[in-house]
This record gives structure tokens, C-alpha cells and sequence, in this order.
């Protein structure tokens, strides 16, 4: 009996959540995958000093980064590989030293071969960042 994705999401869930809390480059900022649904995802960070501009607030390039995590963990949650193709990410605030970052990518839609992911980045309550992002998705599964 072949699983829809929807079943191989849930009979996988416990190995596909670690295989994506295990992102080497996310572990490297700090990022933390906090939720983890079918076509879902939710990861954060607590900014430290190295990660502000020269304006004291928390780099682009950082939010991007958890924006991009977030999109990887929500495309990836079937357990099939997907990997990016495109992303627009439009920044609406600063992210502030102090505030805890979180990103939430939500599936839009998914067909055999693509998927289109919305994220949003918030400091705290404030909406700093959403990016708009396209997955190519492979034949292959990278869990068992």
C-alpha cells in the first residue's frame, strides 16, 4: 500500500521532525524548530550581540536565514525532498535586539513537482519580514 504524504507525515513524523531539528546551519545561529505540521513549520531565535547591523538591530541576512529555515522545515515535512527554487522576502520592521524572532511557514499550495510556501518573521508581536517562496520537490524521500 503506497501513503499519501498526509500518512507518510504522520507514520514519519518523529524522524522527519529530528532529521529537520538537526539543520546544521540552523543549529549553528541558534535557530530552534518549534512545530512541526504537514506543510507547517515554526522555528525561533533568541538574536545574541554578533547578529546586529551597525544599527543595533538584527540583520537582514539573519532574518532571511530564519525565514529560510522555516520554509526548508515546512516543505520538507512530508518526509519527500524538496529544494528551493525561488524566494522574495519583503522586510516591514526592524528586528529588535531584545525581541525573540519567530517565522511560520504555511503552505499555499502543493502540486506533484512544486509548492509555494508563505512565511512571516515576527520580533515579538510586530511583523518584521514575509517572504514568499517556491520548492521544487523531488522523487525521492530522505527518511525511510
Amino acid at each position: 500500500m503506497t501513503l499519501t504524504e498526509a500518512q507518510q507525515h504522520e507514520k514519519h513524523y518523529d524522524e522527519i521532525f529530528e532529521a529537520l531539528k538537526k539543520e546544521p546551519f540552523a543549529n549553528y545561529l541558534g535557530m530552534e524548530l518549534v512545530e512541526l505540521k504537514a506543510g507547517y513549520a515554526k522555528v525561533s531565535l533568541a538574536p545574541t550581540l554578533h547578529m546586529l547591523n551597525t544599527h543595533g538591530t538584527v540583520h537582514g541576512g539573519i532574518i532571511f536565514s530564519l525565514a529560510d529555515y522555516a520554509f526548508a522545515a515546512a516543505s520538507n515535512s512530508y518526509g519527500t525532498t524538496a529544494v528551493g527554487v525561488t524566494n522574495t522576502i519583503h522586510y516591514m520592521s526592524a528586528g529588535l535586539a531584545e525581541h525573540q524572532l519567530t517565522a511560520i511557514a504555511e503552505e499555499v499550495k502543493k502540486t506533484r513537482r512544486l509548492a509555494w510556501y508563505r512565511i512571516d518573521v515576527w520580533s515579538n508581536d510586530e511583523l518584521c519580514a514575509t517572504m514568499d517562496a517556491m520548492v521544487y520537490r523531488k522523487n525521492e524521500n530522505f527518511i525511510q
